[in-house]
């Protein structure tokens, strides 16, 4: 009896470090709306070409705080000055992210960005993306950025976008999407141009859609024909809301921020869902909030448990 009892504490013992080892990586993506110069109405005058005013900056920075995020893909950020002001303003607070790139595109003014404990295997930097719009060719307006982390069992891989606004620039494209659609297949087609095979590829795509789960451009980015490509992360806040986005001007609700997780990434995603960051700071800081997902990177399925995404 002795014997089985050690053999059980052992199993138990050995069972418990495996655990404590296993590696987690903690992934957000954010909208930080306009973290740039941009026109804008201060203190009830308006602006042109006006910094984020500092209240903003703060909340934000409290916001980052509160993820404890490894890695942060970024949205609406000016370029290299300002990611290099946030990345130098959260140093300050004992926020420290050594690693930094972002993608310069077509659009001058907001860049996507990644801020990252770790440091990148590999990044890569599309900027020549396009696709064909109306009688014309059309390039993806914020570009795509790949990006490479080492890992537990293998790298994982960000793909980060932003796609184009609602703002409808042709009459014959309302809310500009056809133009997203466009951009999201282009984006597709990237992605399984480097991984043919999801089911056993580790990657997600992530960032601002600017349009919801059951919309043409994030459909476009799950399936094609009968490959699937990634599984849509569901999410809630800690009310069970599960809004990203608050449009002003329309006075709605909208979740617009997604994570895609690839098959042969999906068995890591913790608890299977995301979270959506709601401290009172996230309404100062941004018309966006945050999305975080955690990944046990240490852990594999039992036998039996499927591998792939959970049946829709």
């Amino acid at each position: 009896m002795a014997s089985k009892r050690f053999y059980f504490l052992g199993f138990a013992l050995l069972s418990l470090l495996a655990s404590v080892h296993a590696e987690t990586l903690t992934i957000a993506t954010y909208n930080v709306e306009n973290y740039t110069l941009a026109d804008r109405l201060v203190d009830g005058v308006y602006r042109q070409a006006y910094p984020k005013p500092e209240v903003e900056k703060t909340a934000l920075r409290t916001v980052i705080r509160g993820l404890n995020a490894d890695v942060i893909a970024l949205q609406e950020i000016g370029g290299e000055t300002f990611l290099q002001e946030l990345q130098r303003d959260l140093a300050k607070e004992g926020v420290v992210y050594p690693h930094a790139v972002v993608l310069a595109a077509a659009d001058e003014d907001r860049h996507v960005a990644v801020l990252s404990r770790r440091p990148f295997t590999a990044v890569v930097k599309h900027t020549e993306l396009s696709f064909r719009y109306f009688d014309g060719v059309e390039k993806v307006k914020r570009g795509l950025l790949e990006l490479h982390l080492a890992a537990e069992g293998g790298e994982v891989t960000l793909f980060v976008v932003h796609l184009k606004s609602r703002y409808t620039d042709r009459k014959d494209d309302p809310e500009s999407a056809l133009q997203r659609a466009g951009e999201a297949t282009a984006i597709r087609d990237r992605v399984l141009a480097t991984f043919p095979n999801p089911a056993s590829a580790r990657f997600l795509v992530l960032g601002d859609f600017n349009d919801v789960r059951s919309s043409r451009p994030v459909r476009a980015m799950l399936e094609r024909g009968k490959t699937l490509i990634a599984e849509w992360l569901p999410a809630a806040d800690s009310r069970g809301e599960v809004w990203t986005h608050f449009f002003k001007r329309g006075d709605s609700y909208s979740r617009v921020d997604h994570m895609l997780i690839s098959p042969g990434l999906w068995p890591a995603v913790k608890g299977g869902v995301g979270r959506i960051v709601d401290v009172p700071e996230t309404a100062v800081a941004s018309d966006h909030r945050p999305l975080v997902a955690v990944l046990d990177l240490g852990r594999t399925p039992s036998r039996g448990e499927p591998t792939g995404p959970a049946p829709k």
